[in-house]
């Protein structure tokens, strides 16, 4: 198909000053069990291509399923026509930045073998993992495991002699159990281990056995007392980790929020544009990077789908902010307000029919130098929290309470009895100011969910964060109803 949509673009004769096609098409599938009975099976198989025109100082779009080679002449005029129609209105000028034109190829993790989907054998999996997590105990009243995977290839071409392909795999391993007892219900859950990769991502995530495992966690759940209610240090497990940098540090730093892009929406952010290059976002020990190249991980790929190399980029260096999360055209914007940032390769639409936006992509907190036993040890009296169960945060990504599945009392350096309902809450700027203490690689871990909702009309996108396990000082922490 590729070697089609570049004949039929070249036969577009654009005359235009800059033109791009996106070409997209993606192959997933998802296979899940509920209760011990296989759930209908979802097959979904998608193209199409988003050309974008920018004339005369002006921008428009506009996206087709109809591959043919009028279907693409008929989006080019409409793009065309969008173009020209905003020159000279929009508050950007196009013609102030060059357009990026990439050549060369993008291969995502398991993508260097044939894809392997032996559906049979992997519903066999959910199957036993299933029967294993309802067990014969009767408090287990719910119980269901899955796999979702993603098959994605790319193809952009510009009228400047750009061409880059990219092809990207994905499998998203997912298991919930829920007991029941004497009023009180409790879930555990696998957590957000999505990554890219083929079916070698199964063992990494941890499903295989799993059955059991969680079972047993969500009836000790239901046996243990609430999460105490005070201030205590914090030590959050990488899967919970992941939760608190997509809220309180990726959100807040995208750049069109800053600019106001998403304020009737999905809200604005605390962050403000003369922040960056001085503002303490964090303790000294907090350092994050954008970083679209950890290859397993699942926002990892070669360009962003407006044709800007990836290449990783330190946001937050020693608890100082540097860098928004912002595509060339949000950086050039804030350019016109005075301030000179740079951007990174993160201006993404979730398919074909959607225009880039600036979004998250890899975004992780670098390791640091104690082992897990280390930081246990240097908690006189705190909770372990793992594995997120509910969110809040207030519109401008400040004010935030989260819910984790998963916790343990840590008192005078040693792990204690488990916990149910914890939770925690605070201020972003403030909580990451506590980090006290941060893992090092070998409390590391890649993360990442498929489910990230942002822009009008909505995109889902993926999303990866990686993080070892670090420490807060002091955080009001609570349990649920006794």
């Amino acid at each position: 198909m590729f070697e089609t949509i570049r004949r039929r673009f070249q036969a577009l004769q654009t005359q235009v000053d800059f033109c791009s096609l996106r070409y997209v098409e993606e192959d997933s599938e998802s296979l899940s069990v509920r209760q011990g009975r296989q759930q209908p099976l979802v097959r979904r198989l998608d193209r199409g291509a988003m050309i974008a025109v920018a004339d005369g100082g002006g921008y428009g779009y506009a996206a087709t399923a109809d591959l043919s080679e009028a279907g693409l002449r008929a989006a080019f005029e409409r793009a065309r026509d969008w173009a020209r129609a905003t020159a000279g209105h929009g508050v950007f000028d196009y013609r102030r930045i060059d357009l990026p034109s990439p050549k060369g190829q993008y291969r995502g993790a398991g993508t260097d073998v044939a894809a392997e989907w032996p559906r049979a054998a992997l519903l066999d999996l959910l199957l036993s993992e299933s029967a294993a997590a309802k067990g014969e105990d009767g408090r287990i009243v719910d119980w269901s495991a899955g796999l979702y995977k993603q098959d994605i290839r790319q193809l952009y071409l510009t009228s400047a002699g750009g061409e880059a392909e990219q092809h990207l795999r994905a499998l998203t391993p997912s298991l919930s159990v829920t007991a029941f007892d004497k009023g009180l219900v409790q879930t555990r859950s696998l957590g957000r281990s999505s990554a890219q990769g083929g079916l070698e991502m199964i063992a990494e995530s941890g499903l295989r056995g799993a059955g059991r495992k969680v079972a047993d966690e969500a009836l000790q759940l239901l046996a243990a007392p609430n999460c105490p209610s005070d201030k205590r240090d914090l030590l959050l497990m990488p899967d919970q980790m992941m939760l608190q940098i997509h809220e309180s540090i990726g959100h807040p730093l995208e750049l069109d929020r800053i600019l106001g892009d998403e304020r009737n929406y999905a809200g604005t952010s605390f962050v403000t544009l003369d922040m960056f290059g001085s503002y303490r976002y964090g303790s000294d020990l907090l350092n994050v990077t954008f970083d679209p190249l950890l290859r397993n991980e699942l926002a990892s790929y070669g360009w962003d789908d407006d044709g800007k190399t990836a290449d990783k980029a330190w946001l937050i260096r020693n608890g100082i902010l540097e860098r928004p999360l912002g595509g060339d055209i949000s950086a050039a914007r804030a350019g016109l307000d005075g301030f000179a940032l740079d951007g990174v390769a993160n201006s993404r639409a979730c398919n074909w029919n959607r225009a880039p936006i600036d979004r998250m992509a890899n975004l992780n907190v670098e390791p640091g130098d104690q082992s897990l036993a280390q930081l246990i040890a240097g908690i006189e009296r705190g909770v372990l929290m793992r594995t997120n169960v509910s969110w809040s945060i207030d519109d401008s990504r400040n004010k935030f309470q989260f819910g984790c599945e998963w916790g343990q009392l840590i008192e005078n350096g040693e792990l204690r009895g488990v916990v149910r309902n914890p939770n925690y809450r605070g201020v972003s700027a403030n909580f990451w100011r506590s980090l006290k203490a941060v893992g090092d690689a070998s409390t590391f871990e890649v993360m990442g969910t498929p489910y990230c909702g942002k822009g009008e009309p909505n995109q889902m996108v993926r999303v990866g964060h990686a993080s070892p396990a670090c420490v807060f000082g002091e955080v009001e922490v609570f349990g649920g109803a006794a």
